[in-house]
């Protein structure tokens, strides 16, 4: 999938990712290409920058814990991240609509 096609969705789509647990960096990697059939192998340049802006916003909180004597920054979602994940699943709704509309072949 083209970069281009992601801009204005990854952080909802991460937020969404985190929301029913808290996760890792490399798992929430792992499962964006899951959840996606394959199609988010998303380098590791793009999404750690991406979890630093979303918590910095303070959609995201972060701890370090240790698993297997290797330290990670697990991440989850708050209650902003809450709402800012259900106002861009407002905006994909709106977004996939008007495309549709645009793309889907008239019948006469």
């Amino acid at each position: 999938m083209k970069a281009d096609a992601l801009r204005g969705h990854l952080d909802p789509m991460i937020l969404a990712v985190v929301e029913q647990e808290p996760l890792h960096g490399y798992a929430i990697m792992e499962a964006l290409l899951e959840r996606s059939g394959g199609e988010l192998d998303l380098p590791t340049g793009t999404l750690y920058p991406a979890l630093r802006r979303l918590e910095r916003a303070g959609y995201l909180a972060s701890e370090w814990s240790t698993v297997g004597g290797r330290k990670r920054r697990t991440y989850q979602l708050t209650s902003a991240g809450q709402k800012m994940l259900a106002a861009g699943r407002g905006d994909w709704e709106t977004f996939r609509t008007v495309i549709e509309g645009v793309l889907k072949p008239r019948t006469t």
